[in-house]
């Protein structure tokens, strides 16, 4: 299917640090203790996700965020897209696709990415500024970055919907099964048959 949409075009590859390609904006990312924090409206990312909702922010745009220490999962690495007005606190790292690099194909791209070698620590992983602009890249044309963002979008909505649908029925079979098991479990008075 990538050679269908590549068609003879070759694919470019660079690292997360070549700044014609990808913009590092950690400079604007500031933490701020929970009850430093002014509630309001504006999502505040750490490493693993929305943490708190606040008020001002960091940063307004299309972003990937990439956690520098504290994922959930070294595995399953902690990658969040975020657009918008957002505060980013100091343990993701924020970046985004310069004019030829789709940050969206980024996002899907990274989550691909096993970061185990880029990792530094002993318990708690941190993936290091320096180790991060080390991560290889690929960059096909921009119009194959698009479509791929479209493929990979529309499976992920068509995924959720097939989860929720999923999520009701075991919700409803398993109500359905409650019932027949207090149904067949339910003796009558003298103790013997089923009532009801």
């Amino acid at each position: 299917m990538i050679n269908k949409l590549l068609q003879g075009e070759k694919v470019q590859w660079e690292t997360l640090g070549d700044d014609k390609f990808v913009e590092i904006a950690n400079s604007g990312r500031k933490p701020v203790k929970s009850e430093l924090r002014v509630a309001g409206k504006i999502p505040y990312y750490g490493a693993n996700n929305i943490q708190d909702y606040v008020e001002g922010f960091t940063h307004d745009g299309e972003f990937v965020l990439i956690a520098e220490d504290g994922t959930a999962s070294i595995e399953n690495y902690s990658i969040q897209y975020a657009t918008g007005k957002f505060w980013a606190n100091n343990h993701v790292h924020v970046i985004r696709g310069k004019s030829r690099l789709d940050s969206r194909f980024l996002y899907h791209y990274l989550q691909t990415v096993n970061f185990v070698p880029f990792l530094s620590g002993g318990g708690r992983a941190k993936l290091t500024k320096g180790k991060l602009i080390e991560i290889p890249i690929p960059i096909p044309p921009l119009a194959v970055q698009k479509e791929i963002v479209r493929i990979l979008d529309k499976f992920t909505e068509l995924t959720a919907e097939l989860t929720a649908e999923l999520t009701a029925e075991l919700t409803a079979r398993k109500q359905q099964y409650e019932y027949y098991r207090n149904k067949l479990l339910t003796f009558n008075e003298n103790g013997g048959g089923i009532s009801g």
